[in-house]
């Protein structure tokens, strides 16, 4: 039985910048930093000698698993790859000033597809990309 969400892991290149990031641009909070390796890695993973560094860092509901992989060497992903690929696409997040938040990060450099807009049921949406071409939505929810 589904208890219900409990994290989005997301490999990234620069675990500090991954963590400044989320930090400065999300205020979410860091839970752990620290090396990971070793056979239980190896088996969950279903890699060959995984090792490297990863944090959590939660904000609110949504709690983030980032990994900087030391070995096997990643792939580098387009950092403009097509929400429409198959696979995860996106991770949404809730924000109570979408206008605001989407203008902070903006000046802040964070790369958007758009500007902020409105769904017919009152909803606000946009999509937004953090350092590595990850895709997150930034939503608020209609109050009707």
């Amino acid at each position: 039985m589904v208890k219900g969400m409990n994290h989005v892991g997301i490999s990234i290149r620069n675990l500090e910048k991954a963590i400044e990031f989320y930090t400065k641009m999300f205020d979410m909070q860091v839970l752990a930093n620290f090396s990971f390796s070793g056979p239980q890695y190896s088996r969950v993973m279903g890699l060959d000698n995984p090792a490297g560094r990863m944090a959590v860092v939660r904000k609110g509901g949504l709690t983030l698993e980032l990994f900087a992989y030391a070995h096997p060497t990643a792939a580098q992903k387009d950092p403009s790859y097509s929400v429409g690929d198959h696979g995860i696409s996106h991770f949404g997040i809730d924000v109570e000033d979408i206008e605001g938040t989407y203008e902070r990060l903006l000046a802040a450099g964070v790369r958007f597809h758009c500007p902020v807009t409105t769904f017919p049921s009152g909803m606000k949406a946009t999509y937004g990309r953090d350092l590595d071409g990850n895709v997150f939505e930034l939503l608020e929810m209609s109050q009707k």
